[in-house]
């Protein structure tokens, strides 16, 4: 990800996200990320993503991600027992202004976390344009596959961050729409030999 967006460019959207070898980014609404913590707890990981969220000021998720990331992460920040860089990443996370996509949750629900500079929507693709044309550095999607399906049918996403663990599913969400058909250049693959996953990034042509 870039550190800065360039005066007058539009900022870009990224769409980072674990999924499983059959294409599942979770076995449902109750998924305990049980299958892909082998990469996503790896030092490997760790460093990996850091390339990622540090050119990021505006960070989107869904109501899912919003209420388990909330639920886990003050508590690994404030871990001592964390690295260096899962702590930097919480105290990131916490921070970072936040878009929360939800038609259930409300201002008041967000302001109960600990977590800060976040604000509920509604609509993810009308926010997004506001978004790329405003101020501010690159947008990340963080593992939401619902956000991400609705931005890549608006053609609303030019990063994509996709790794794939060493894992099938057999069923759960996918992160692919139904009938979605595209064409992207790989920008760069990356192996972890401690879990056996691979990171892919993928670019507009």
């Amino acid at each position: 990800m870039s550190e800065t967006t360039s005066a007058g460019a539009a900022r870009k959207v990224a769409a980072e996200v674990t999924v499983s070898m059959d294409g599942y980014s979770s076995t449902g609404p109750q998924d305990d990320m049980s299958w892909a913590m082998g990469h996503i707890a790896s030092g490997q990981s760790e460093l990996y993503y850091e390339g990622i969220w540090r050119g990021v000021s505006t960070a989107l998720l869904g109501r899912t991600n919003w209420e388990g990331f909330t639920s886990v992460w003050p508590a690994i920040t404030n871990d001592p027992a964390s690295s260096p860089r899962t702590r930097e990443l919480g105290s990131w996370l916490a921070s970072v202004e936040k878009i929360v996509f939800s038609t259930t949750l409300e201002q008041d629900d967000l302001e109960k976390a600990e977590w800060t500079n976040a604000r509920v929507s509604r609509d993810a693709a009308t926010e997004v344009r506001a978004l790329k044309s405003g101020p501010g550095r690159d947008i990340l999607v963080l593992n939401s596959a619902s956000i991400i399906q609705t931005l890549l049918e608006e053609d609303l996403v030019d990063d994509l961050y996709l790794t794939v663990v060493p894992a099938t599913l057999g069923g759960g969400l996918q992160l692919l729409p139904d009938g979605y058909a595209s064409t992207w250049q790989l920008a760069s693959a990356t192996a972890f030999p401690s879990s056996g996953a691979v990171a892919l990034h993928y670019q507009r042509p």
